[in-house]
């Protein structure tokens, strides 16, 4: 296993999204032709950069489905507790991502981008993607879920039948003899990290990339499109603040918990969390909490959060599809049932198999298979990863605050079995 992990370069890439569209904008005001040119020229750098992205995600997605999934199941094999919070946490999932696919498509849709900033921002795409081929008929759609032939579908791109081919392998391998499966398990779990680390060689050099792509958006789309990045900014924090809020009623109704002791139980993990944008750099106060302000038993605590903070991500789900649902509507594709349905699909399967990677890693594989799985363009996408520092924030504290009220719910089912 990979156990060292190169630093993020989140500010440089922040920095070099902000100088490459302050120098676009330059450029076009001042009507330079060759600089205008140059810049044309260097187009294929950043196409470059997205492509060498694009290259990991089918083998990085199928193999940490597959690892994920027998880690789940051999994980809530072991005991009652664990089974219980991996059951809360695939209807977290559900539930998380309904309740942001309702927020981003209401939003936008009772305030939609002003014609101008959708164009500019559609000027940084490094290619023609306006054209989408159409989703299927429902009834196509359904046969096309179970593949005919795996490998057809992961060489022409098609990320959901890979994604339910990988689902059914994955549990496929926890019904096989420890000496079959573990090497197999070990199999994919090498390729996935194998992936990871051309993942992380290709993030180094994302401030580069994202400053070619920026200097296009500021030389096409001038100031409008930072705009457009603004509210980008306010509509993703702002999926991440709603479900942190929801947090609250759920821990009330399924854990009986008093919303004061929950709020004083959280607010120790959601500043951690805020400050450091890391899950488990909360653990220890998610832990003094629960057991101090809640009165959550250890024996719950020490099982049920550190397996949170490995395989669950509330705002996974929800903000990698509303990422997706926000490009849709820049490039002014409409998003039907079939489309939604897909990738709601996709954004829970894949949050399964997410977790535990950096920022800017389950960006990109958070995002790119749903936006695969609904036929929507990806060249937006390395724009909006330069800022995925600031959502970033609200994803954590939402996560922190799921994980608590997970530990809550199940030391209220445990109730009943102690008292008998």
């Amino acid at each position: 296993m990979v156990t060292a992990r190169p630093k993020s370069n989140g500010t440089w890439i922040v920095l070099a999204l902000i100088a490459g569209m302050a120098l676009g904008v330059v450029i076009a005001a001042s009507g330079a032709t060759a600089l205008a040119s140059l810049v044309e020229k260097l187009a294929p750098i950043g196409t470059l950069w997205l492509n060498a992205l694009r290259m990991t995600v089918i083998p990085l997605v199928v193999a940490l489905l597959i690892t994920g999934i027998a880690s789940a199941a051999e994980t809530a094999a072991t005991g009652r507790i664990a089974g219980r919070a991996i059951v809360l946490f695939v209807a977290g999932y559900i539930l998380s991502v309904a309740l942001g696919a309702a927020f981003m498509q209401g939003t936008l849709a009772l305030w939609p981008l002003d014609e101008a900033v959708r164009v500019a921002l559609r000027a940084g795409a490094s290619a023609d993607t306006t054209v989408v081929p159409p989703m299927p008929p429902p009834g196509e759609w359904l046969t096309a879920l179970i593949p005919v032939n795996p490998f057809a579908s992961a060489a022409s791109g098609v990320i959901l039948p890979l994604v339910v081919f990988a689902v059914f392998f994955g549990f496929a391998t926890t019904r096989l003899a420890p000496a079959q499966r573990q090497p197999l398990v070990a199999f994919f779990a090498g390729i996935g990290e194998a992936m990871l680390v051309i993942v992380h060689w290709v993030l180094w050099a994302a401030p580069l990339g994202v400053f070619v792509l920026a200097l296009g958006v500021g030389m096409r789309g001038g100031l409008s499109a930072a705009g457009g990045i603004v509210v980008y900014l306010v509509l993703l924090s702002s999926v991440g603040i709603l479900l942190a809020l929801a947090t609250y009623p759920c821990a009330l109704w399924f854990a009986r918990a008093p919303l004061g002791r929950f709020a004083r139980a959280a607010a120790p993990a959601q500043v951690v969390a805020f400050s450091t944008q890391s899950s488990l750099a909360s653990l220890p106060a998610m832990l003094t909490g629960a057991r101090e302000a809640l009165g959550l038993s250890e024996r719950v605590t020490s099982i049920v959060l550190p397996l949170a903070v490995t395989l669950f991500r509330v705002s996974s789900p929800s903000m990698n599809l509303a990422v997706v649902l926000f490009v849709a509507h820049v490039y002014g594709i409409p998003v039907g049932f079939t489309v939604l349905a897909a990738g709601m699909l996709v954004a829970v399967v894949n949050s399964l198999s997410s977790v535990g990677l950096p920022g800017q890693t389950s960006f990109f594989t958070g995002t790119v298979p749903i936006a695969l799985a609904m036929g929507m363009p990806l060249e937006l996408l390395p724009l909006l990863l330069a800022v995925e520092v600031i959502p970033d924030i609200f994803r954590t504290v939402s996560n922190v605050t799921a994980d608590i009220a997970v530990a809550a719910i199940v030391e209220r089912s445990e109730q009943p079995t102690a008292d008998s």
